[in-house]
């Protein structure tokens, strides 16, 4: 029978409170979403400092860390004490009774609701008011830590007669306590005021008072701290001065004072801070005269004198004391400027020397063999034969060379040679299966430099390599060819666990290899594999059995990533460069102390002033720190980044600079002294190319003295535009081997031309000694071209080229069917008063996917060449044509042709060789191994049968019109090194 009472007859249903296992389940999520959160955030810290011990730089991380840890917690607890403080003052200071009307009554709901509250609340407004100062304070590290270890730079401004050391390391601090002065005082005047007028010491609609003498006593000690401040403000102005930009007429980024500076603004803001003085005391009277009529006067009379003396002063004497003569006024100031900034960028021992641009000589033949002794010109192009390397000497997909090449010096027989290099880097997208495993265990490295005669090319038009194959072998002897970190290898890495990696492959089949070196972080630590899977992203670090003992994560694996993760108070260069320096290949990086606190020298963006044709239209050839203003800059720390282990070190290179002074003092131990540079690692040291490209563009007005005709801007310049390529940017510089007038013998210089503001005429020619440890490194030479003759600059060069007839004719020819046309760099020499201008010029022939070198364009005083080779272009243009060339030595790199011997025996055998060679390719074209091997065995023992049929003719005499070592087929490669003499390299560069 069912139950007939009053009570339910199922179960009681709880409404309103989860169960006991909800709630637990729900504080365990809680609790898990915190500690998931609190280990994310630890996981970026581990990693970091785990990544810091592992590069030897941990003094680096704990320094910035502690010094970001104490500004934080020092500015945050001062931001919160001062408006904590004010706000508990004014409560303290609250009226007993609040009048009755209707705004008090309406407050009063507010009072009661948070009456229980209040702590907590102040607690809270303090604390979010000291996160975010204390958040805002931990970013000035770096202007704490210069004005803490700043070192006095032994000169003075010349206006007020202060150390530089004051503007660049002292003034900055200086104006960051007076913005946090400011913001505390602001913060606490609106916190203080809101307090009062919630309890009643301020009113707005009540009757009687509109303020109680406690509040109207404790707002004016606000307003007073707020306008000493202000007075502070006015007297550090003064100084601000001497670093202040301005627009003005005779240069962009125009800093230092002026005439109305010194004469309208000084002494205003002198005045402006003593009526600010006396503002400040007259709000800070207010404690005893309990009224606002004499404080709210002296403001009124600082606001309208701020406007009067410091705005509408200087603008009257803008206009009516300096614009009737500005050149005289202005001159004095001008000077002071243009010696700060030539100082300030290193330009202030600029050569410059008048230069006729045109060749006195009236026989031009005589001229042929200067060129030689002049300049080694560099005919292959750095940014244009990345392709043909790729393609000859990629040899598996999974390598790759950055777009642009770089240029560096290597001896051969016992002769500097410009060469052309790059590294054969790991490239991921070449992979024949993409997995987790290949991307980050098995395809782990790069493997051998490829290095190339900037001087000349084989009869193919191919680059006659110095260095090459797989492993590497040539001129460069016995290194360490893995490359784990290089320009583009961006991804992380793990190796020396029980996955082994891909070494390299030969016609044995592929290698595999395991890291030997202690480079990255050990997994072997649970912790450690939990951290960087949550700070990669990559939960398969947890766990993966590709993981065990020996394991190392290696990443930040470029070197401009790794020089400034360990010095981040330096800028580092756009182009980092490899060379092999004892038996190591090591990535050498330039780096930068600069500032924009130099009084008088004006500023320069270097992100503007660093771009050209090559960062405009490639991915690995960065400008330097985008949007940095600065207004100093030196060269003073030589990196070095080894491509195997990934070590880095500093040297200290500008041992007189007084920033890189104050960043040793402030992170000790990290850069070595300049004398620790070994010989073999100086050789390999250049002027850095961003260095330049700041100083030409500072030099395009900053090559005058004299202020006079620095104001009339009769001699601006202009970096012309690379003729080479439609992207209109500027024409980058270039290194090469070359003389200027006043030397002796060749340097490696980097070079540039200058052309008149809005004309292509040239107007001046800037070479600057690129070889470390000479005594001239760094010396700047200018060739000024006088201004009342016209010399072809380099897109009239270039125009010129493009416009005769027969050389038009050949450029169409050579573009027939699918070919393209690819300009080289245009490079100017100066030689006999006028300049020589040489262009290589490629060709993308039918099917083939990399430039080769098909001719040279040369022009001389107007007369233009373009011919197949360089030796032949230069007979042409200097009319020596019928004559017999001289051996070509190793400044023309080989590039003349050579002669036509006069021993029977030697062209026999070189005929003999020259077949061989043609039968080798046609081989090599039909994939026949066997016939391959033979014709090139038969080319040996021509080649051997010449040479030994030249040195009997030498003996004899016979020989002499032979040219020693130029028993060489035209077109026949060097039986050791190239790519046409080693089977191995053939298959893959087709």
């Amino acid at each position: 029978m069912p139950d007939r009472g009053g009570g339910p007859t199922g179960p009681r249903i709880r409404v309103g409170r989860p169960s006991r296992r909800v709630r637990t389940l729900l504080m365990t999520l809680g609790v898990l979403a915190v500690l998931g959160m609190a280990f994310t955030m630890f996981a970026g810290f581990w990693t970091d400092w785990l990544w810091y011990r592992s590069v030897n730089y941990s003094s680096v991380f704990t320094t910035t860390l502690w010094t970001k840890i104490g500004l934080f917690f020092v500015f945050g607890l001062l931001m919160a004490l001062a408006v904590g403080f004010n706000i508990w003052l004014a409560h303290r200071l609250r009226p007993p009774l609040s009048a009755m009307s209707m705004e008090q009554q309406s407050l009063d709901r507010y009072r009661m609701g948070i009456a229980p509250y209040k702590k907590w609340l102040l607690l809270a407004i303090t604390a979010l008011v000291g996160l975010i100062a204390g958040a805002s304070a931990s970013s000035q590290w770096r202007t704490w830590l210069m004005w803490v270890n700043g070192v006095p730079f032994g000169e003075k401004d010349p206006q007020f007669h202060l150390d530089v050391g004051f503007y660049a390391f002292d003034l900055p601090w200086y104006r960051f306590l007076l913005g946090f002065g400011f913001a505390a005082a602001i913060l606490s005047v609106i916190a203080a005021a809101l307090t009062h007028y919630l309890y009643g010491g301020l009113r707005i609609t009540s009757p009687g008072a509109r303020a109680t003498a406690a509040a109207t006593g404790h707002l004016s000690v606000l307003i007073g701290i707020f306008v000493a401040l202000k007075a502070v403000a006015y007297w550090l102005d003064r100084y601000g001065l001497a670093v202040k930009s301005s627009d003005f007429k005779a240069t962009d980024n125009w800093t230092g004072l002026r005439y109305v500076d010194a004469n309208a603004y000084l002494p205003a803001k002198t005045i402006l801070f003593c009526i600010a003085v006396i503002c400040a005391l007259l709000f800070f009277a207010t404690l005893w005269r309990r009224t606002w009529q004499l404080p709210v006067i002296g403001f009124g009379l600082m606001v309208l004198s701020a406007i009067l003396i410091g705005g509408l002063y200087p603008a009257i004497v803008q206009k009516f004391q300096v614009q009737p003569n500005e050149q005289a006024k202005e001159a004095p100031y001008v000077e002071k400027n243009l010696k700060a900034t030539r100082d300030a960028y290193g330009i202030d021992g600029t050569q410059v020397t008048e230069y006729p641009g045109t060749s006195k000589t009236e026989d031009k033949t005589q001229l042929r063999d200067d060129v030689d002794s002049t300049a080694s010109i560099r005919i292959l192009d750095p940014n244009i034969v990345s392709p043909t390397f790729q393609q000859l000497q990629q040899i598996r997909n999974y390598y790759a060379f950055p777009t642009n090449l770089d240029v560096d010096r290597y001896a051969k027989d016992g002769k500097d040679q410009d060469t052309v290099i790059g590294l054969r880097e790991i490239n991921l997208n070449g992979i024949p299966k993409r997995n987790w495993i290949n991307d980050h265990f098995r395809y782990t490295h790069g493997y051998g430099v490829v290095a190339a005669e900037g001087t000349s090319a084989d009869s193919q038009g191919r680059p006659d390599f110095t260095e090459s194959d797989l492993p590497s072998k040539g001129d460069l002897g016995t290194y360490e060819q893995r490359v784990y970190y290089g320009e583009k290898t961006t991804m992380y890495s793990i190796v020396g666990g029980p996955q082994k990696e891909i070494d390299y492959s030969d016609d044995s089949g592929e290698k595999t290899y395991s890291y030997k070196a202690d480079s990255g972080v050990s997994l072997s630590n649970p912790v450690n594999r939990a951290a960087y899977a949550v700070a990669f992203g990559e939960p398969q670090i947890l766990y993966s059995g590709a993981i065990g003992d020996g394991s190392r994560i290696l990443y930040n694996r470029t070197p401009k990533e790794r020089v400034e993760a360990v010095a981040p108070w330096l800028t580092i260069d756009g182009d980092a460069y490899p060379a092999v320096v004892d038996g190591r290949i090591q990535w050498i990086v330039d780096a930068y102390t600069t500032t924009n606190g130099y009084p008088y020298s004006s500023r320069t963006t270097l992100g503007d002033t660093t771009a050209d044709s090559l960062t405009a239209t490639n991915d690995n050839r960065a400008v330097v720190a985008q949007q940095n203003q600065v207004n100093y800059i030196r060269n003073s720390v030589k990196a070095t980044v080894d491509a195997y282990t990934g070590e880095v070190k500093l040297f200290q290179w500008d041992t007189k600079d007084p920033v890189l002074k104050t960043w040793m003092k402030a992170f000790p131990n990290t850069v070595e002294p300049k004398s620790e540079i070994s010989k073999s690692l100086m050789d390999h040291l250049r002027y850095p190319q961003d260095l330049f490209k700041v100083q030409r563009e500072l030099l395009t007005r900053y090559h005058v003295k004299d202020a006079t005709t620095f104001l009339s801007g009769s001699e601006v310049w202009q970096v012309p535009d690379d003729p080479t390529n439609k992207s209109g940017s500027a024409t980058p510089p270039y290194y090469l081997s070359m003389k200027m007038p006043d030397q002796a013998a060749q340097a490696f210089s980097l070079t540039t031309t200058f052309t008149p503001n809005g004309r292509d005429n040239l107007s001046a020619f800037m070479a600057v000694d690129a070889e470390a440890g000479t005594s001239d490194y760094g010396k700047i030479r200018i060739l000024k071209l006088p201004t009342n003759t016209t010399v072809n600059g380099p897109s009239q060069v270039q125009s010129q080229f493009n416009s005769e007839q027969d050389i038009a004719e050949t450029i169409r020819l050579l573009r027939g069917g699918d070919s393209e046309v690819e300009y080289g760099n245009l490079l100017a020499v100066p030689l006999d008063g006028g300049l020589l201008y040489v262009e290589p010029v490629y060709v993308r022939g039918g099917g083939l996917k990399y430039p080769l070198l098909r001719k040279v364009l040369v022009s001389y005083g107007g007369t233009t060449a373009f011919e197949d080779t360089l030796g032949e272009a230069l007979n042409k243009v200097f009319g020596a044509e019928g004559a017999t060339p001289e051996p070509p030595d190793e400044d023309d790199g080989g590039t003349t042709p050579p002669p036509t011997s006069a021993n029977p025996n030697v062209q026999e055998a070189l005929d003999d060789a020259q077949k061989a060679f043609e039968a080798g390719q046609e081989a090599l074209k039909k994939g026949d191994w066997e016939a391959y091997g033979k014709a090139q065995k038969d080319l040996e023992d021509a080649l051997r049968r010449a040479e030994d049929a030249q040195t009997q003719g030498d003996k004899t005499g016979g020989g002499a019109g032979s040219g020693g070592g130029g028993a060489k087929p035209s077109g026949s490669p060097s039986p050791s090194g190239s790519p046409s003499g080693s089977p191995s390299a053939s298959p893959s560069g087709t």
